[in-house]
């Protein structure tokens, strides 16, 4: 919700604060013939002008009300105040303080949603694929003469051009390309196809519409190339070696290992389904309940959002600067495109938070300390390690709490 709250100061209450605001920030002011913080006003207002002091007073006036309003229980902010100016000078000032509360829910119907959970399944063919997948990862890469084929890693030297001149990120010295990974742009890898060693080749591409660079996007450019090497893989064969060398000790045949492979991409599935079950939990209670969000909150959510994304980048190596030029966005761009998200992230968010509230569901200190030895023991930690990685025992109590709240709905459904 919006809250607006008036503030108005004039006559002798603004020209005590103004005055007032002269008495503190005179105390820090050095002017030459005076002792520090003993220039008089007439002075100090003919070096640094009077407004100095009229914005300070309307600091202060601003600081007033805000916790005038917050100390007696009036208002609840949660997000920072907006402050729109009304009038400010010598005689008075003005302003409208523009405070963002909890939004208001009215809970409508969670229980008997009628929610499907999907089955996981895995077929034998899901299984065959991640066999070949896990021999390719033991395979071993031997050299080989004749020309490339698809499967073969061809170690190479090559260096884009755009109407004749070279392009930034599109050259690399002996580069271990493997055929048929499509690392690189379409057209690529097949055009190395059937090369020789020492061969060199011009390949005329062109980069797809939808690729990151908008330099790039859509042009005819020609990779230079040349292959110094080609390696082969070796497959190794389903074996008592094989089956040795995964140092696994519940596994001795192919039986077992396809038993293994089977359960693992079950519980994988099962995981994500369980999100999914969730999610559309969520999404069926959130469209009973009745609420509506300001839109301050909602750019504060994406502001988050955005936070995050570079953070992740970052830790990828990736600068905001960098992705922001890559993907030819602003920051604005890629905001905007966060609106759904967020405010469906708020909605998740106040329905738990009224359901937490209605069900009057609470954390134990026995569930929490419960819960920070589960993680303790998962991680190879003690109790007091784990606390001290969270910094803040409450955000995890939090995040229980929400999920306490999500198995009320699964429970309920």
């Amino acid at each position: 919700m919006k809250e607006e709250v008036v503030i108005k100061v004039e006559g002798k209450e603004w020209k005590d604060l103004v005055d007032a605001s002269f008495e503190t920030v005179i105390k820090d002011v050095k002017m030459d013939g005076f002792r520090k913080g003993k220039a008089p006003r007439n002075v100090y207002e003919k070096k640094y002008g009077k407004q100095e002091l009229i914005y300070s007073a309307a600091d202060k006036a601003i600081q007033d009300k805000y916790k005038e309003v917050v100390l007696e229980g009036k208002i609840v902010p949660i997000l920072e105040p907006k402050i729109e100016v009304v009038k400010m000078d010598e005689e008075s000032f003005e302003a409208k303080m523009v405070l963002i509360t909890e939004p208001t829910v009215k809970l409508g119907n969670y229980k008997g949603l009628n929610v499907k959970k999907e089955e996981a399944t895995v077929s034998d063919e899901e299984v065959q694929n991640h066999i070949n997948s896990l021999l390719q990862e033991y395979a071993e890469l031997a050299v080989k003469d004749g020309k490339v084929e698809n499967g073969d890693v061809a170690i190479i030297d090559f260096e884009g051009f755009k109407d004749g001149v070279a392009f930034d990120g599109g050259k690399g010295e002996n580069y271990s390309l493997t055929i048929g990974s499509h690392s690189f742009i379409p057209g690529f890898e097949e055009g190395i196809v059937g090369m020789s060693k020492g061969e060199e080749k011009d390949l005329e591409l062109t980069f797809p519409e939808d690729y990151m660079s908008e330099e790039l996007k859509g042009q005819k450019v020609v990779f230079k190339v040349k292959v110094n090497e080609i390696k082969s893989r070796i497959v190794p064969e389903l074996d008592e070696e094989f089956f040795a060398d995964l140092g696994m000790d519940n596994i001795k045949t192919k039986e077992d290992l396809e038993k293994s492979i089977k359960e693992e991409i079950l519980a994988e599935k099962n995981h994500e389904l369980g999100h999914k079950f969730e999610d559309d939990l969520l999404d069926k209670a959130s469209e009973n309940m009745e609420v509506s969000f300001a839109d301050e909150l909602v750019e504060d959510e994406k502001e988050a959002m955005y936070q995050d994304l570079v953070k992740r980048m970052s830790m990828q190596g990736i600068t905001e600067e960098l992705y922001l030029k890559y993907t030819n966005s602003t920051k604005e761009d890629i905001m905007a495109k966060m609106t759904e998200e967020a405010t469906k992230r708020l909605k998740y968010r106040y329905l738990l938070m009224a359901l937490i509230k209605e069900e009057k569901l609470e954390i134990t200190d026995k569930e929490l300390d419960e819960k920070v030895e589960e993680l303790a023991k998962q991680y190879n930690m003690t109790g007091e390690e784990v606390k001290k990685e969270l910094g803040n025992v409450e955000y995890l109590r939090n995040d229980m709490l929400f999920q306490k709240a999500i198995d009320l709905l699964k429970d309920n459904n």
